[in-house]
């Protein structure tokens, strides 16, 4: 079958890592980690753009597009030191959402069943849903815990007139049975949406969501272990899923729903880098990128270097299991050079 490649754009990796096509598992047999374009915008409820979301995160840097990206920080090459391929995007018509998605859910579990990580580039939020049930339907169903880093909690039920959308997928995510509500994390809430009832049903699933007063009262590295702690509690492994709108418009104005008073580009790469280290990560995306409202490709840069952040903490912990020797984060740059 030919490689479908992109759907917008030219067919470019993800800095420079080899193709492969899903559809051929001989062409990513041997993969600790498979990256996968959603290029889908049709469940956005305000600013489009998404749809060109992963070409800007695969583009989004300024050193040679060469397959090498060694971490200062984690002393690891996360696209060496791990075996990663570009499987290119799955075709998402944004007119048809159900049949979109389950075009991304049957690519994400062929990954995730042969052995490899997936990690999906958005795209609106709405393809969490087939992100994670793709990855669940591998593990098992409610064996896999959900981290999510977002300021809105995407707990809506119907959202005009439609099941499916980018402010539903948690929800339909927990009533499906992919994810237990009380494994559900989610990280940097904060605004005014969602209403009363809908803060109800959640309560009622035992989710716990961490909104920003809280987050800034405790602090977010307290947070972030209290959070990792219930998500390793009968569950074998986390899906991640980041939204880039958990960061301040300021530092992320590329998003279809901005909402002030977010976190620093630094604290979300410092908690992507914990949760990647510290957690068994079977699966990640990263979504709501809008290039059209993307100043200087602020936004594209953070969504690259997300991936990257988590491929570099991955390949770490696999170091560290092997070697038994833990990474230290307060160890020189240069020290036993």
């Amino acid at each position: 079958m030919t490689r479908y490649g992109p759907m917008y754009g030219p067919d470019i990796t993800f800095l420079g890592v080899p193709p492969c096509t899903v559809e051929e598992p001989v062409t990513y047999a041997d993969a600790d980690v498979v990256i996968i374009g959603a290029p889908f915008g049709g469940g956005t409820s305000h600013r489009p753009g998404t749809r060109f979301g992963p070409s800007a995160i695969r583009q989004a840097c300024y050193l040679p597009h060469d397959g090498s990206r060694p971490s200062l920080a984690l002393r690891v090459d996360g696209l060496k030191d791990l075996c990663v391929y570009d499987a290119g995007d799955v075709e998402m018509f944004s007119g048809d959402i159900e049949r979109s998605l389950a075009a991304l859910e049957t690519a994400v579990h062929a990954v995730a069943a042969a052995g490899a990580i997936p990690v999906v580039l958005g795209g609106d939020h709405s393809i969490a849903l087939p992100d994670a049930t793709g990855v669940a339907r591998h593990h098992g169903l409610g064996r896999v815990s959900l981290v999510h880093f977002d300021a809105h909690a995407d707990t809506g039920d119907v959202e005009f007139g439609s099941l499916h959308g980018h402010g539903q997928p948690m929800r339909r995510l927990i009533e499906s049975g992919a994810v237990r509500g009380d494994r559900f994390l989610q990280i940097g809430l904060r605004g005014y949406w969602p209403g009363p009832d809908t803060l109800a049903w959640m309560a009622e699933q035992r989710m716990r969501s961490y909104e920003m007063t809280e987050i800034v009262a405790r602090g977010l590295d307290t947070c972030l272990t209290e959070a990792f702690g219930i998500a390793t509690d009968e569950c074998e492994g986390v899906f991640l899923s980041v939204d880039v709108d958990v960061v301040d418009p300021g530092m992320a104005p590329g998003t279809g729903t901005p909402e002030p008073g977010g976190f620093t580009s630094r604290q979300l790469l410092d908690a992507v880098r914990r949760v990647c280290y510290e957690l068994p990560v079977v699966g990640l995306d990263v979504v709501e990128v809008a290039p059209p409202y993307d100043h200087a490709d602020i936004t594209a840069y953070l969504g690259n270097r997300v991936v990257l952040e988590a491929l570099s903490a991955i390949a770490r912990r696999r170091r560290d299991a092997e070697t038994g020797t833990p990474w230290n984060p307060t160890q020189p740059l240069l020290d036993g050079r």
